[in-house]
């Protein structure tokens, strides 16, 4: 048996591998430079073709690009009428920003238990939390695996509820046939370097609601609007606009734009990759009795963003930390997605305790994020399956 690098043995590899990094090619450089060489770098036409762009790969009516995914979000809570006294129902394992988006129109975040086995979000759960306070329900893809969304459309349709699918880990994966972002009543997209396009920064917000759609753009833009039918007094000139709302400066630049729209047009190869990775990943891990391999529904056609190892450590000498350090001794460098948000200060000082959801809470012990990402070769994967595999077997019992 191999001895692991952390004990003296020799690494699996000679350089770092990381859990995720942005794949940009001349295609994607080039459409930078030309907007740069435009007339617009802001409010410009490349804002209007990719959100035509999002809306042909996705099947939603609408798309509002903006700034990132938190601005996503925080423009979905706002359009959805979220508010002081409301409450809005999210699952713990995610980025902060599912919840901080309620915290910033005034409202209460509460937490819902996850599937076990899927590491979402627990339909069951979401319906027993939910009560007469109950604004909106956040969603979260979490890997890029679709929540259920029939179950969780049917109960926010039954009590006058708005689903709000925080799809930051999801394009590309369909779910019953249908991409996500088509379903939902907004879903929300991030564009940050580890997804799988990016922008460098960049969010969206996908709707088929006219009306939602028409309080998105107004809240991107300061609350600002040029449309006559929308003014309260009669227009000056040519020049003239109002502030009707209270909105943000959440706009996307044109430059942002040129580099997402060239990422999308890699988005079918993007995936594609990603899967292969996972099928790889998949098949080697469920003959370790030691890892947890994540399941899918089959509703849900995932193009997975974060590949979760999950350790069974009845099975195991060790922890998860000590595995952590295993694997990046190996030139294995992973991550982990997520602590639980109302473990973090502020959420403490807002009065939230460990307990809530007992089952993400002990996910969260046993998880890492192994590296996944389209620039992998196959060697690479190789690599981490074989660092797993040595550290497994080593500690395993």
């Amino acid at each position: 048996m191999d001895k692991p690098a952390i004990c003296g043995g020799n690494p699996i590899r000679d350089t770092k591998i990381f859990y995720g990094h942005q794949y940009i090619d001349e295609a994607d450089i080039q459409a930078v430079v030309d907007v740069l060489r435009s007339d617009y770098l802001t409010c410009g036409p490349k804002i209007t073709e990719l959100e035509e762009k999002l809306c042909q790969i996705t099947g939603a009516k609408y798309a509002v690009v903006c700034s990132n995914g938190t601005a996503a979000l925080h423009l979905a809570c706002m359009a959805a009428g979220v508010t002081v006294g409301d409450e809005v129902i999210t699952t713990p394992i995610t980025f902060a920003a599912s919840a901080n988006c309620a915290l910033y129109c005034g409202a209460k975040p509460v937490f819902a238990d996850i599937n076990e086995e899927t590491y979402n979000i627990d339909p069951a759960n979401v319906e027993a939390l939910t009560n007469e306070k109950t604004k909106a329900v956040v969603a979260v893809d979490f890997t890029g695996q679709s929540v259920e969304l029939d179950r969780l459309t049917e109960h926010c349709r039954k009590h006058n509820l708005v689903l709000i699918e925080d799809g930051a880990h999801v394009i590309g994966t369909r779910y019953n046939g249908k991409c996500n972002g088509s379903i939902a009543d907004m879903t929300t997209l991030s564009f940050h370097p580890v997804k799988t396009v990016t922008c460098g920064e960049g969010g969206a917000v996908l709707t088929n609601s006219e009306e939602y759609y028409k309080k998105l753009i107004l809240y991107r833009a300061h609350g600002i609007t040029r449309a006559p039918e929308q003014m309260e007094h009669e227009p000056d000139g040519a020049w003239y606009y109002e502030q009707i709302a209270l909105g943000m400066n959440y706009r996307l630049t044109d430059i942002q734009a040129a580099l997402l729209i060239s990422q999308l047009n890699k988005l079918p190869a993007f995936s594609k990759r990603r899967k292969e990775i996972v099928k790889a990943y998949n098949e080697a891990f469920l003959k370790l009795p030691q890892i947890i391999v994540q399941k899918e529904i089959p509703e849900s056609d995932t193009t997975r963003h974060l590949y979760i190892l999950r350790l069974n450590r009845e099975r195991l000498k060790i922890d998860r930390k000590q595995f952590f350090e295993a694997l990046a001794a190996e030139n294995i460098c992973c991550n982990v997605h997520y602590i639980p948000t109302y473990y973090f200060p502020y959420y403490e000082k807002l009065g939230y305790k460990r307990g809530l959801c007992p089952k993400a809470e002990k996910l969260y012990e046993e998880i890492i994020s192994l590296p996944l990402y389209y620039a992998m070769t196959d060697q690479d994967v190789q690599d981490v399956i074989g660092a797993v595999t040595k550290i497994s077997e080593y500690y395993g019992i």
